[in-house]
């Protein structure tokens, strides 16, 4: 009798060197771990895709990218997900290379959260380096929807910088709730016009629900990707 693979999400990681075994298990909240959600998680490494790379950008980890991809259905992904927000550079190439569907980025959500919103209202975009969240990563063409978004960052953090060395260090939970709570502080100042939140990075699920009970505001995220998806094919 043939064992069939377990219907489950894929998440295509980042490469964090060492074996997964070799750190300490996943936070509470992290999407890497089992108990964030009701449904199975399997993970393929994106090889030489280290955060400090596949943040600004480098197009010759799309091969990486698509193999990790193809891996997972081989072994039962029923959808593809990406393990940071600008693997967005990366969805058109995932997609036509395996047949599931693919979302790889919590940024694929920006349009259709703008249509969920009042015309006057704004949409927050918090990403881990604002820096490198260009205008292709957004799919907005209008200029006058585009306007309506705003993008922070918290460039230079802890997490920041733990992410982008080789292998990436842990970063206390706390240390991201207060960066991002300050950066949402910040953007809602200067835009009070702002009525929902959008998080790039797939470490901001952590602090996802503090950061709601804080502002008050719905906020969509990696994880609200991740169950969408799977729900769509469950």
């Amino acid at each position: 009798m043939t064992t069939q693979p377990q219907r489950a999400l894929g998440i295509i990681g980042l490469d964090i060197g060492p074996a997964p075994g070799d750190f300490s298990p996943p936070q509470p909240g992290s999407v890497f771990n089992p108990a964030t959600f009701d449904f199975p998680i399997i993970i393929e490494t994106a090889v030489g895709a280290w955060a400090e790379k596949v943040i600004p950008g480098d197009p010759t980890l799309e091969e990486a990218y698509v193999a990790a991809a193809r891996r997972l259905v081989d072994r039962g992904a029923v959808a593809i997900t990406g393990d940071c927000g600008y693997t967005m550079r990366h969805q058109a190439a995932v997609a036509a290379s395996v047949n599931v569907p693919v979302a790889m980025s919590s940024l694929l959500l920006a349009p259709t959260l703008l249509r969920q919103l009042p015309p006057t209202a704004k949409l927050a975009v918090v990403a881990a380096q604002a820096g490198h969240l260009g205008e292709d990563l957004l799919g907005i063409d209008d200029p006058a929807e585009r306007a309506r978004i705003v993008i922070g960052g918290i460039d230079g953090s802890k997490l920041v910088q733990n992410e982008n060395m080789r292998p990436p260090a842990p970063t206390d939970i706390a240390d991201i709730e207060k960066d991002v709570a300050e950066c949402v502080a910040e953007l809602r100042a200067a835009h009070p016009e702002i009525a929902a939140l959008l998080f790039e990075c797939t470490m901001f699920p952590m602090v996802t629900p503090a950061i709601r009970r804080l502002t008050g505001l719905p906020i969509y995220d990696t994880a609200t990707l991740y169950r969408m998806t799977f729900a769509a094919v469950a």
